[in-house]
């Protein structure tokens, strides 16, 4: 608390109807004041959140609540001037009662009304006399009650005691005024031209920095000895509040001098010390230190002239300045960056081999191209060439490829996880003039690493993402460009590092989000994940035993059966990957520990009854092919990002004028599919022995089960065009039978991709005939002759192939009646309908 004379004639408070702002507060003329006789025993009541206001004090005071605002304008149209101003207990009441307010306010006369641009209005009121509030006559329109007035009593200051309090409230305000030099001095001159005591009393209590609820107790003292007697002790206080706080200053100063004193005698003593050839100062130590670390390293000329200009600056700075830990800091983290320091590499490939062969089963293209990079690094000894990137879907081992490559090159291995990184500093720093400053990832990870030649894995550079700090995605170019990165610069390490020695492999599981550019610097290596058949043989070699010994159980107490691995692989997983099946064994071993703990019996094997037992119910059902005894159905194969799976597609006539309806959740590629597949049957429909009336007198409804499944792509092309030729012709599918393709308004079949997991997926399915495109017999010859014993595959050229092979002459076993009239209704023209 504290009186403010920021300006002569005017102090400042706090106080208005909206929340607390700054306002004015000025002496008025007491003589002027309306008498308690004259003023209305029925008040409208203005409520005000932050401010009190005492007679004899004018106050602008800023109207924010529509309720009040339409009060004060309907005041100002009839001319009427009086309103009774009173404090909220609450100030977040939006619709005070009286109950809401405190007993005690003052009249108030608007002197003026002011409106403002954002609808609220500023009034000047002028305080008069204080009343009571009484009884609560209205709430709406306005807030009007009863009241009664207080007589106001003044200090007579011929009394000896009411003299000295007055003279002692004079004194106090000259004091605080004498303590805060900010305060003009002409306030003194206002403060000594109040000659009425009662108006002293109310103008102090005004203007004295109290909390609100000590200001309204002060109004409401009747007595006005005992409110000014109250009022001398805040004042009192306030001013031994200021000698302290003065008193601090003056210590503050003086130890600010004592401060640069002792700076001065410190580069004093330095001088002498460096004249003497002693440097055994903190400080001076720090530098000789660093310096003795640096004859060890081998870093680059224009590395080491930095280093000196910045040790040089360090040795300039005092101790207690703040730029010395961050200047220390950055030449220390120079120091520790392995300049040059690099680990022998390991280039037997035939070891290499024996790792990667030993870590992962399968995977025999990844592993040959690895092989092979790794031979010219060996030839070359640099690494200029494409970054590898291994792309495929979650779990198939991506990052453990990493792990085994580095150690078959008996190199340090670093991961940097990029997934959710969405600020460029992350890469490439921030400057080192910034309040916590540190440098990017890239150089972090190094210094870490401790050489600067380590496998560095860029887990998840798909999920690389931007906003306003940046795009690491740019960032990013640099550090995998083999042109670039020999002079990388980190914004904090602000001097060139060779990144060249680094060998850096990333991970993605998708490369649709990969910024174009620098996914042109990366060579990609598909990982398309495994068969059922290498899952079981990763359980059986890999994931069993681990499971068994993370635990607590032997490798040789417990075996599991193919048959029993191939149920869990099958019945409780749907991945491309093992870490849903590694889930499920360690389920397993689960409950052989609980067994084991409980001295139970342990069965000696795992057969398919216990993984039903302990697992329960299968989680998913493997789709088999469905007989097609009706026209229509035909079997297609799609990709999904835990494999391969079969697709159905179903075809369906009924009495309509020739409308299209598709349904099943499809995507843009996929309508496109079935309105070219249909334009093209229209076609050839006399070749087909088609009749031309069936397109204009039904509707045709395609539809691709299990609609909760989002499906797009071009893979059902030939699909589609076999089921609505089907349901056309009522020619019955070949059973036992699926095909994957797209179409042409030609007629002519597409490849198309993921033809691994798709032929997978149909021989699980028990489907041992599969319709493709002629150029997709590459993907056929690269898939193990074993995983498709059994099947027979059959490349169609054009459409008029497919439906050859996959219409039967006959009709189907129920045909569908399709009657169709001599004399066709009026086309309405082509209709698509997606549902």
């Amino acid at each position: 608390m504290s009186l403010d004379f920021s300006h002569p004639g005017q102090l400042l408070a706090s106080g208005s109807d909206a929340p607390s702002e700054t306002i004015a507060i000025m002496a008025a003329d007491p003589d002027h004041l309306l008498p308690a006789a004259d003023a209305p025993d029925t008040l409208p009541l203005l409520p005000v959140r932050n401010t009190v206001l005492f007679p004899g004090v004018v106050l602008p005071v800023t109207v924010t609540r529509k309720k009040s605002v339409r009060l004060v304008r309907k005041l100002a149209a009839k001319n009427e001037k009086l309103v009774g101003v009173v404090a909220q207990r609450h100030p977040d009441a939006d619709e005070p009662t009286t109950d809401d307010l405190h007993p005690v306010g003052t009249l108030a006369r608007i002197l003026k009304l002011i409106d403002q641009p954002d609808g609220t209005v500023t009034i000047i009121l002028q305080g008069q006399v204080r009343f009571l509030v009484g009884e609560q006559l209205t709430f709406a329109p306005q807030l009007t009650a009863k009241v009664t007035y207080f007589e106001e009593r003044a200090l007579n200051a011929e009394k000896d005691g009411e003299m000295v309090l007055l003279q002692s409230l004079r004194e106090s305000a000259s004091k605080v005024l004498e303590l805060t030099p900010e305060i003009p001095m002409e306030a003194r001159n206002m403060l000594e031209g109040i000659q009425s005591p009662a108006f002293l009393i109310h103008f102090l209590s005004s203007n004295v920095q109290l909390e609100l609820p000590a200001k309204q107790k002060l109004l409401e003292l009747a007595d006005p000895e005992a409110q000014g007697r109250q009022l001398l002790e805040a004042l009192l206080r306030q001013i031994e509040l200021l000698e302290i706080k003065n008193d601090i200053r003056t210590k503050v100063h003086t130890g600010i001098d004592a401060e640069q004193r002792e700076y001065f005698l410190r580069k004093q003593l330095k001088t002498l010390q460096d004249e003497l050839g002693q440097g055994e100062g903190s400080a001076e130590g720090d530098v000789a230190a660093l310096r003795a670390r640096a004859q060890e390293k081998k870093w680059p000329e224009a590395v080491a002239k930095h280093f000196d200009k910045e040790v040089h600056k360090l040795g300039r700075l005092n101790q207690m300045s703040p730029d010395y830990p961050v200047t220390l800091n950055y030449v220390e983290f120079l120091l520790d960056l392995p300049w040059g320091e690099t680990t022998k590499d390991k280039f037997n490939l035939k070891t290499t081999k024996k790792i990667l062969d030993a870590d992962h089963f399968g995977l025999e293209k990844v592993k040959e191209r690895i092989l092979e990079y790794l031979a010219v690094l060996k030839l070359k000894q640099d690494l200029k060439a494409p970054i590898l990137c291994l792309y495929g879907p979650p779990g198939v081992g991506k990052t453990s490829l990493g792990r085994s490559i580095a150690t078959a090159l008996g190199r340090k291995y670093v991961r940097l996880s990029l997934g959710g990184v969405r600020d460029e500093a992350e890469i490439r720093g921030h400057r080192k003039t910034y309040v916590g400053a540190m440098p990017g990832r890239i150089i972090a990870q190094i210094k870490k690493a401790g050489v600067s030649n380590p496998v560095i894995i860029l887990d998840e550079i798909d999920k690389v993402s931007s906003d306003f700090r940046g795009d690491p995605s740019s960032a990013l170019l640099e550090v995998l460009d083999p042109e670039q990165n020999s002079t990388f610069t980190d914004n904090y390490l602000e001097v060139e590092y060779d990144l060249s020695r680094v060998l850096f492999i990333a991970t993605a599981n998708s490369l649709d989000t990969i910024q174009p550019a620098l996914r042109d610097r990366m060579e990609i290596i598909d990982l398309t994940g495994y068969t059922q058949e290498e899952k079981v043989q990763i359980a059986r070699k890999h994931l069993w035993p681990k499971q068994l010994r993370e635990h607590g159980l032997g490798e040789a107490e417990v075996k599991i059966t193919d048959t029993a691995l191939h149920r869990v692989a099958d019945d409780y997983t749907r991945e491309s990957g093992v870490r849903s099946l590694e889930r499920q064994l360690a389920a397993l071993t689960r409950n052989l520990a609980r067994r084991k703990a409980s001295k139970e019996a342990l069965p000696p094997q795992i057969e398919p009854s216990d993984v039903l037992k302990i697992l329960g119910s299968p989680r998913f059902d493997r789709d088999k092919d469905q007989d097609h005894d009706t026209a229509g159905v035909v079997t297609g194969l799609a990709w999904t990002s835990v494999g391969g799976d079969i697709l159905f597609v179903e075809s369906l006539l009924s009495r309509g004028r020739g409308k299209l309806t598709l349904s099943g959740q499809l995507g843009d590629v996929m309508k496109e599919s079935a309105i070219t597949a249909l334009s093209y049957l229209r076609s050839r429909a006399d070749e087909l022995g088609i009749d031309h009336r069936l397109f204009e007198q039904y509707d045709l409804h395609i539809h691709f089960p299990e609609g909760g499944i989002p499906k797009d792509g071009p893979s059902a092309g030939i699909a589609i065009f076999t089921s609505i030729a089907s349901a056309y012709t009522q020619r019955q599918v070949r059973p036992r039978m699926a095909m994957t393709g797209e179409i042409t308004l030609r007629g002519r079949v597409l490849p198309v991709g993921g033809i691994k997991e798709k032929l997978l997926a149909a021989r699980r399915a028990g489907i041992d005939f599969i319709i493709l495109s002629p150029k997709n017999r590459k993907d056929v010859e690269e898939i193990p002759a074993d995983y498709l014993k059994g099947v027979r595959i059959h490349y169609a050229e054009r459409v008029d192939d497919v439906l050859a092979e996959a219409l039967l002459p006959e009709l189907v076993a129920r045909p569908q009646n399709l009657p169709v009239r001599d004399e066709a209704p009026a086309p309405v023209g082509p209709s698509v309908e997606v549902q």
